[in-house]
């Protein structure tokens, strides 16, 4: 069977999507992947044939994907919600398709628009999904599993990131003080910030512009984020216990459903100091147990592999 894949091009929804398509890939069947050339390194050396449609650089329009569609004739799209037009184009072409999610359904307000219809492969544990989405969707479960490029850590460690759009230095360097005081080795991915903007830091901190994210996650006690999808639930199938501090878009959101299962405690931008940092961190802590509880949710859902050997029944 041929499958194709469809993303928007930044690590937060296409890196959600990979595990299932290396597992399709891994079960005999040929996988392509429609997104912008940001993400195109990884992919290719996954064996997943990314190629960029028409001029698209981030976004996916139905008319960038329908001459890929009539090039490559697949039997079965799978498209991440942050691509609807995708959707559109495969309606379109008479292909099935499939809606990933990348995360917890987000909010109507964020800029992006809510997926409609069709089949929904979730990849959030259901005491964390929206709770209107869990009851009249059509879904099938997917457990999260992280991807990242492998990386060497020693733990115990504290992970910090404010991903690839909101971190700035202010934010970074306020979080890093409150954090050093913990006595722990710190990790800082720093994103679109370069570690040198951060200045001198404490001896126990290690800033760098991209971390495997995964690795890092492994030997986690702790970690600090704005409330990105992928990192919630990488901690969460980790079992780590979290500080949020959310800085828009769905980060509130997923801030709040975290917080409501104890897994998490979180900042605001109005309260964020150093010292708030330092309180809130050691707070989190006793969130330990109802993330390991999370974890186990995770674990207990389809694998990708599981979810793979189904897909040809998605495609009739």
């Amino acid at each position: 069977m041929r499958i194709l894949f469809a993303g928007l091009a930044s690590a937060g929804h296409t890196y959600p999507m990979v595990p299932l398509a290396i597992a399709a890939r891994d079960l005999g069947h040929e996988v392509h992947f429609a997104a912008g050339e940001h993400v195109h390194a990884p992919l290719r050396r996954l064996g997943l044939n990314p190629f960029r449609p028409a001029d698209s650089f981030y976004e996916i329009y139905a008319e960038d994907l329908e001459p890929d569609l009539k090039r490559l004739r697949p039997d079965l799209v799978v498209h991440g919600w942050g691509v609807p037009e995708a959707a559109i184009a495969a309606r379109r072409a008479g292909i099935p398709a499939l809606w990933h999610g990348f995360g917890r359904m987000f909010p109507r307000d964020i800029g992006f628009e809510r997926p409609t219809g069709g089949v929904h492969l979730d990849i959030c544990p259901p005491s964390l999904q929206e709770p209107d989405f869990l009851a009249t969707a059509d879904r099938i479960a997917l457990r999260p599993v992280p991807f990242a490029e492998p990386g060497g850590f020693r733990g115990p460690l504290v992970y910090l990131t404010l991903g690839t759009a909101f971190g700035t230095p202010e934010l970074l360097k306020t979080a890093i003080d409150g954090l050093a005081t913990l006595g722990t080795p710190v990790v800082v991915a720093t994103g679109r910030v370069t570690p040198e903007d951060l200045g001198p830091l404490p001896e126990q901190v290690t800033a760098q512009a991209w971390v495997p994210q995964a690795a890092a996650l492994a030997h986690a006690d702790l970690v600090v984020h704005h409330g990105g999808s992928g990192t919630a639930l990488g901690a969460l199938a980790a079992g780590v216990p979290q500080l949020v501090l959310p800085q828009g878009a769905d980060q509130f959101a997923n801030a709040e459903a975290l917080l409501a299962v104890g897994a998490a405690v979180r900042l605001l931008p109005g309260e964020l100091s150093a010292e708030a940092v330092a309180e809130q961190a050691r707070k989190a802590f006793s969130c330990r147990d109802a993330a390991r509880a999370i974890a186990e949710e995770i674990a207990a859902m389809p694998s990708p592999d599981e979810v793979a050997r189904d897909l040809p029944k998605q495609a009739k």
